[in-house]
């Protein structure tokens, strides 16, 4: 199992359209984007809808759980910050709440090998800084 605690991450810059979702990361809730005409999830955020093309969009909270969508070990790295946790799984999440809103993230607390596509994952949260939490996964209990 990696131990992410001693890794200085890459921090995320929040832009107009991310700034919501790492503010609702920050209190440790798990809010993507919806668009109020077509009822359409999305992730990474847009400014229009990518279903209908409608601009009356809100954040709205869902409920981390759902199934790994794909996964990749990663064995090598660029960036050498990341060499003391090698091999991880990185994973993309389609959650419950949110059919067809796929979330990036990785595998914590379990070994690498346990990253299966259709395996049960739910959302936990990793404070980089005082700014910026990580929304990440575990397998489902």
């Amino acid at each position: 199992m990696s131990d992410w605690s001693k890794v200085t991450r890459p921090i995320p810059v929040p832009n107009e359209w991310t700034k919501p979702f790492w503010d609702a990361a920050k209190r440790n809730s798990l809010e993507l984007q919806r668009c109020q005409s077509c009822g359409h999830f999305q992730h990474p955020p847009y400014a229009t809808c990518v279903q209908c093309m409608g601009i009356d969009l809100k954040f709205e909270a869902v409920r981390g759980a759902g199934t790994i969508y794909a996964y990749t070990i990663m064995y090598h790295t660029g960036d050498k910050r990341f060499a003391s946790v090698v091999p991880y799984a990185s994973i993309v999440v389609e959650l419950d709440d949110a059919p067809g809103a796929l979330l990036a993230g990785n595998l914590l607390e379990s070994n690498y090998t346990e990253a299966k596509v259709g395996r049960r994952v739910e959302v936990i949260f990793e404070k980089l800084n005082d700014d910026i939490t990580l929304p990440q996964f575990r397998l489902a209990v």
